[in-house]
C-alpha cells in the first residue's frame, strides 16, 4: 500500500471517529447555512482539523483543498505539485437528521491528477480505497464494477439540486426520462458515496450536476480502478472542474452519457 494511502486512511479514521461521537448527541448540534440547503456544523470543521492534522504532520510541504477551510499552500508554496482534496463529511444534511449515509472523503491529486483514494463510511465501517494504477477495494477487498450491460436492467445513483437550480428543469427531464428506461433511481445524498458504490456494484451508474471537486475526487478514482468509466457531460475527463460528472460500467456508462447529454442545454457545460 502507498505511504500517502496509509496516512489518508489514518486520517479518515479519525474523522469518522469525531464524526460517530458527535452522532449520540445530534440535539446539542451547533448548526450554521453557508447558503440556503448548504449546512455546516462543528464537526464538519472539527473532523476537517484532525483530517489536516494528520495528513499535514507527514507531508507538510502537500497543498490541501478542503470544504471549509478552502486552499491552503504546502508550507507556504503555492505550486505544490501534490494536493491532498478533502470532504470531511459529505452528507452534512443527513447528518444532522439521523440519516446514516455519509462519508469522509480524501483524495491526493498530483499535477491535478488524482492518485490516491479513500472513502470512509463511519456508521458502516466501510471504507473503501484506491491507488492510480493498483485496483480498488473495500475493507482490503478488491471491487469491481458490476457485469450489467443494458440501461434498461441498471440501478442509477443520482443526487439532486440542492443548491443551484438553474438547471433543475433538465435535471427533472432526465429524472424523468430514466425512471422510465432503468430498473430504478436513488438519491441518497452523498456523493462520494454514491461514487463507490457503482465502483463496488451497487450501482450500475450515477450522475449530478453542481459538485465540488472534494464530492469527486476520491469516488471517481474509486470506480476508475474498478474498471468504470467517468466523465463530464461531453465525455472528458473535466469533471473535477466542471462540477459535472457521469459514471458507470463500461457497457452502461454509454447509454447513460448519451441520454443526459441528449438533455442538456448550453449553459449546464459551465
Amino acid at each position: 500500500m502507498h505511504p500517502a494511502l496509509n496516512i489518508a486512511i489514518k486520517a479518515a479514521r479519525r474523522a469518522g471517529q469525531i464524526i460517530n461521537r458527535a452522532s449520540n448527541d445530534l440535539d446539542l448540534l451547533k448548526v450554521a447555512a453557508k447558503q440556503p440547503n448548504d449546512f455546516v456544523t462543528e464537526v464538519d470543521r472539527a473532523a476537517e482539523a484532525a483530517i489536516i492534522e494528520v495528513l499535514q504532520e507527514a507531508y507538510p510541504n502537500y497543498g490541501i483543498l478542503a470544504e471549509e477551510s478552502g486552499e491552503t499552500a504546502g508550507n507556504g508554496k503555492r505550486d505544490a505539485e501534490f494536493q491532498w482534496i478533502i470532504d470531511p463529511l459529505d452528507g452534512t444534511t443527513n447528518f444532522i437528521h439521523g440519516l446514516p449515509q455519509y462519508a469522509v472523503s480524501i483524495a491526493l491529486a498530483r499535477g491535478g491528477t488524482v492518485e490516491q483514494a479513500v472513502v470512509f463510511d463511519p456508521n458502516r465501517n466501510e471504507l473503501f480505497t484506491a491507488s492510480k494504477g493498483a485496483g480498488a477495494f473495500l475493507n482490503e477487498r478488491r471491487i469491481r464494477v458490476s457485469k450489467r450491460t443494458k440501461l434498461q436492467d441498471s440501478l442509477i445513483g443520482t443526487g439532486f439540486p440542492y443548491r443551484m437550480f438553474d438547471h433543475v428543469d433538465t435535471y427533472l427531464a432526465i429524472f424523468k426520462e430514466l425512471t422510465q428506461k432503468t430498473a430504478g433511481l436513488r438519491r441518497p445524498g452523498a456523493a462520494s458515496l454514491d461514487l463507490c458504490y457503482v465502483a463496488c456494484g451497487r450501482y450500475d451508474g450515477f450522475w449530478e450536476f453542481g459538485l465540488s471537486p472534494w464530492d469527486m475526487a476520491a469516488g471517481s478514482l474509486v470506480i476508475a480502478e474498478a474498471g468504470g468509466l467517468v466523465s463530464d457531460l461531453d465525455g472528458e475527463t473535466n469533471y473535477l472542474q466542471t462540477g459535472n460528472i457521469v459514471a458507470g460500467t463500461p457497457k452502461v456508462f454509454a447509454p447513460l452519457l448519451q441520454l443526459i447529454a441528449s438533455h442538456k442545454t448550453a449553459n449546464l457545460k459551465a
